[in-house]
């Protein structure tokens, strides 16, 4: 077990969730750094309510790690049980619950995730990418359909993943971002660093504008990944070819130097020419393998990225 590599992945939502199941079967050694700038549905009304980090993308990332015994996938499934109806519980997911119990009782955000770790038989950690709440403003073009030539500011996570604009940038608030300790030591300790898959501009870039960690992104002495989306033209990226997500990538981190570029072939135009040359200008070799889900389109299969991990790990 000594020899397995200690992995460090960056993420949040399905996407980092379908990464964890995906590393649990080429090492037992992964810590989970979680975007925190969520503010729709059960996370942002607890957020609102009571001034609490989202607890929604590190719930499913807890799940995603969870032990595969009668034990663990009991309590993955209870955890991630959403309430029915329109009441006050309508819509909350019993974990998220769970979890802002636990922070209020014990006044930690870490111990409390680990608590829930420990209940799960979680393989692994799970982390936030920031120590208070986050609020992602994006530049976007063409918010507004009627001024297709204006860019104007856009706020929140929902609204940046559902503009109906193309997102040039974004930044975080506050900034800078009180920085999550652990996690920028997760990373400085990791012999690979994954990130992706997710959102782009709402789980994967914000990772690179706390600047601890983005330090530490750049300085360690990890290889990095960058496992890119199974659906890049759509929500947020909307025109978007596999090259303009990792231009967005430079420009969000000029100084990130990457390895492994992953990607399925299906999502690739042409020969993916263009999208070696941009790797390129990142330091990285890009990686075709088979990992979409036949049965899903749009997601990745988890044995099939687990065996693409695998390959490039080892």
């Amino acid at each position: 077990m000594s020899a397995r590599p200690a992995v460090a992945a960056l993420g949040g939502g399905h996407g980092l969730a379908a990464s964890l199941q995906a590393l649990q079967l080429v090492t037992d050694r992964i810590t989970a750094i979680v975007t925190v700038a969520d503010d729709g549905g059960s996370s942002g009304r607890l957020r609102e309510e009571f001034d609490i980090l989202p607890p929604g993308d590190l719930r499913m990332a807890l799940s995603a790690l969870c032990d595969t015994s009668e034990w663990g996938l009991q309590w993955r499934d209870a955890l991630q049980h959403r309430f029915a109806g329109g009441g006050p519980l309508g819509g909350h997911a019993l974990g998220n619950l769970i979890i802002a119990s636990l922070w209020d009782l014990l006044g930690d955000p870490i111990a409390g995730l680990d608590l829930v770790g420990r209940l799960l038989g979680a393989r692994g950690r799970v982390l936030p990418m920031a120590g208070e709440p986050l609020q992602i403003e994006a530049s976007v073009l063409g918010a507004d359909p009627a001024c297709p030539d204006e860019v104007t500011s856009v706020l929140g996570q929902v609204e940046v993943a559902t503009t109906l604009g193309r997102v040039l940038s974004i930044r975080l608030n506050p900034d800078p971002p009180l920085p999550c300790r652990e996690a920028v030591h997760a990373v400085l300790d990791a012999d690979w660093v994954i990130l992706g898959p997710g959102s782009w501009f709402t789980s994967v870039m914000p990772h690179l504008l706390v600047p601890d960690l983005r330090d530490a992104l750049v300085h360690t002495s990890a290889r990095r990944m960058l496992t890119l989306n199974m659906a890049l033209n759509t929500g947020e990226t909307q025109g978007f070819s596999a090259s303009d997500h990792l231009e967005v990538l430079a420009a969000h981190a000029p100084d990130l130097h990457l390895d492994v570029v992953l990607v399925d072939p299906s999502v690739v135009r042409d020969r993916g020419d263009q999208l070696r040359d941009t790797a390129q200008a990142l330091g990285a070799e890009v990686v075709f393998a088979q990992v979409a889900d036949p049965e899903r389109p749009g997601t990745h299969d988890s044995l099939r990225l687990a065996a693409a991990y695998r390959d490039v790990v080892e």
